[in-house]
């Protein structure tokens, strides 16, 4: 591992632990050259299926894409950091186990919301606003009765 202060890659690990239920390694090192310590994560590589659009378009899964569309309605909530990072985890969960391949657009906007009514109502129909395209108040009335009626 290439040091961050001097870039050399001959270091020790000091310490190694496992991290968020077991999917990482945490690792401590010390580099042999200039002495800094460092931490480090590692975690496994997973592959992600192919994200089918509405108008048909295929383009690989973006876990950062799927994080900022969270973290936009999330945006001023009172939402921790690791609640999202676990919601994110939790949607990937669930889209990689029943769609290895290939997985709809469609589906992963109603995982989203899914999981997303449990955390924040607000956040929620923030989401669902823009993932529905809410084109009037009456579209905000209606989700929202149908949120308070639940």
């Amino acid at each position: 591992m290439k040091c961050p202060r001097c870039s050399s890659i001959d270091d020790r690990v000091i310490d190694s632990r496992a991290v968020r239920d077991g999917e990482a390694t945490r690792r401590r090192r010390e580099c042999s050259e200039c002495g800094y310590r460092f931490t480090t994560y590692e975690y496994i590589e997973r592959t992600f299926p192919v994200v089918v659009k509405n108008d048909g378009r295929r383009e690989p899964f973006d876990r950062h894409k799927l994080e900022k569309g969270i973290e936009r309605a999330c945006e001023k909530r009172p939402v921790a950091a690791e609640d999202l990072r676990d919601l994110v985890d939790r949607i990937l969960a669930k889209v990689t186990e029943e769609f290895p391949d290939e997985v709809t657009g469609k589906f992963i906007g109603e995982c989203v919301m899914e999981f997303l009514q449990k955390v924040d109502q607000v956040a929620y129909v923030r989401f669902a606003s823009v993932y529905r395209q809410f084109k009037d108040v009456s579209q905000f009335k209606e989700e929202l009765d149908r949120l308070l009626k639940d």
